[in-house]
């Protein structure tokens, strides 16, 4: 009765490929080396893809075989390690009861470990590991002899200092741990690695210190890692973190800040935070992030208490500015009368063809396509390119009386203060938002400035970052200390440290 039902509801072939998925889930390794070698070539298709290799060697009179990714393997230390197999004899191999003696005697290396299933062999094999079966034995060897293509350790361009060290994050996972560890010579800072993507299984780590970490926002994070159900992370860390962030399509703020300074890292995480390493990407996230922590930079921290703290304020003057400037002073010539005397110099004397309105979305429209048209020029003709573009556009609009220079002059002060932080993503917000006060105003004048202000707030105050906090803290819930300590650059002390 229960097979009548459940063929039923399924096909025969559908039923036979639930089966051979489960087999190839649990299917573990047995003594018959020939069953082995033969599993493997197929479920890794050795004879259509020509860069996994299959090398057949012999240690004495048993059968073995490696297994490796062509380009990840290290040449010469397995050349070494085939020596040790040549001078093998079978009265010591005999004399190995497990295939962990094995490894201990034959594979003088500092990195192996033994598996039973196939798909976890399969799985180190493709991550640039080196698998090897040795006839005789029901479990396989996996030597982490892996060496990646990498670029050298350099200074992110993003987010560069005047002082301090000048390194940053490189797409090698263990390589970035290794930055972070140089660091934090405490047994306490953990790298808890996890595999994110059915098909890419993509190494991911969390990294923090035990003691210091919210264990109650670290379970929430690691929930969250456990339940992605996504085929592969093709954008790295972006496919990520759409994945980790809670769905709001109508909220442009960033829910992560990431950093690629090995130093910033070494600091978020000694604070208690989280923070996330995708193979295969540069950046760094550091969860959780709300707006106040956007205030910080990491030159704040290499400059004296004093100059840290008053670049934090202009920052957050800067901030401001970006958002509510043009939109002010779009408000103000709308409504003349309420300019006071002292403001006067903002008025436009000369009327123009064009709307005011329609210029700042222009030239809003305009900064983006020079923006985009650099990132695709050359770098030697890229700095050249946003120069004379923006002189000759800007000098010509004016002229042809397109535009006036008051919008080219607050445009262009707007453009130059994104760059007063490295995330591109609150720059980008900072810009809709602008825009979407600029819309109102021209619609509903004072009452279109209220209203975008109150959208703002709300879309501020209800936003949550990837672990469920409040975007305001330490604002909401107030956190005074905390709060000072984002404001302001606190001398070095025991309590401050």
């Amino acid at each position: 009765m229960v097979t009548e039902l459940i063929c039923h509801h399924f096909s025969f072939d559908k039923m036979k490929a639930i089966h051979t998925e489960a087999v190839k889930i649990v299917r573990i390794f047995s003594s018959d080396y020939q069953a082995n070698a033969a599993a493997l070539d197929s479920e890794m298709r050795l004879s259509e893809s020509f860069d996994l290799v299959g090398r057949n060697v012999r240690i004495d009179k048993r059968r073995a075989k490696l297994y490796f990714v062509d380009g990840f393997c290290k040449d010469d230390l397995m050349e070494k390690i085939m020596s040790y197999f040549m001078k093998a004899d079978e009265k010591t191999i005999k004399s190995c009861k497990t295939t962990r003696e094995f490894a201990d005697t034959f594979i003088p290396y500092v990195e192996t470990d033994v598996v039973s299933k196939t798909d976890e062999f399969i799985k180190a094999v493709l991550s640039g590991a080196v698998g090897m079966i040795v006839e005789g034995y029901s479990e396989a060897i996996v030597i982490d002899a892996r060496t990646y293509p990498i670029r050298s350790v350099d200074e992110p361009e993003n987010d560069r200092v005047l002082r301090g060290p000048h390194d940053g994050f490189v797409e090698t996972l263990v390589f970035n741990t290794a930055l972070i560890r140089r660091r934090i010579r405490d047994t306490r800072l953990t790298m808890e690695i996890h595999s994110v993507g059915k098909a890419s299984k993509t190494d991911v780590v969390i990294c923090f210190v035990q003691g210091k970490v919210n264990e109650k926002q670290l379970n929430a994070l690691r929930k969250k890692l456990a339940s992605i159900d996504i085929n592969s992370l093709t954008m790295s860390q972006q496919s990520l973190i759409d994945c980790l962030v809670p769905k709001q399509w109508l909220n442009p703020f960033p829910k992560v800040r990431y950093t690629e300074r090995p130093d910033a890292v070494a600091a978020s995480v000694l604070e208690g935070s989280m923070v996330v390493l995708t193979d295969n990407s540069p950046a760094a996230m550091i969860i959780p992030s709300g707006i106040f922590d956007f205030l910080q930079d990491t030159n704040d921290f290499y400059m004296s208490p004093v100059i840290g703290s008053y670049m934090r304020i202009i920052r957050m003057f800067i901030f401001a500015m970006t958002m509510l400037l043009t939109p002010i002073w779009l408000l103000l010539i709308q409504n003349p009368d309420y300019i006071p005397n002292w403001l006067d110099f903002i008025r436009i004397e000369e009327p123009n063809t064009v709307p005011v309105v329609a210029q700042l979305f222009i030239v809003e429209i305009v900064i983006d396509a020079m923006r985009l048209a650099s990132i695709n020029t050359p770098t030697s003709l890229s700095s050249s390119f946003g120069v004379i573009g923006a002189l000759v556009l800007g000098e010509f609009a004016v002229s042809a009386g397109w535009f006036v220079a008051e919008v080219v002059l607050y445009m262009a002060f707007v453009a130059m203060t994104n760059y007063t932080q490295p995330s591109f993503e609150l720059g980008y917000a900072f810009k809709l938002m602008r825009m979407m006060l600029i819309g109102l105003i021209a619609l509903f004048n004072l009452w279109g400035f209220i209203a975008g202000l109150i959208i703002i707030i709300v879309e501020i105050s209800t936003a949550k970052t990837v672990t469920g906090q409040c975007y305001l803290y330490p604002l909401i819930p107030f956190n005074g200390g905390a709060l000072m300590s984002l404001l302001l650059r606190k001398p070095l002390s025991k309590k401050n440290n």
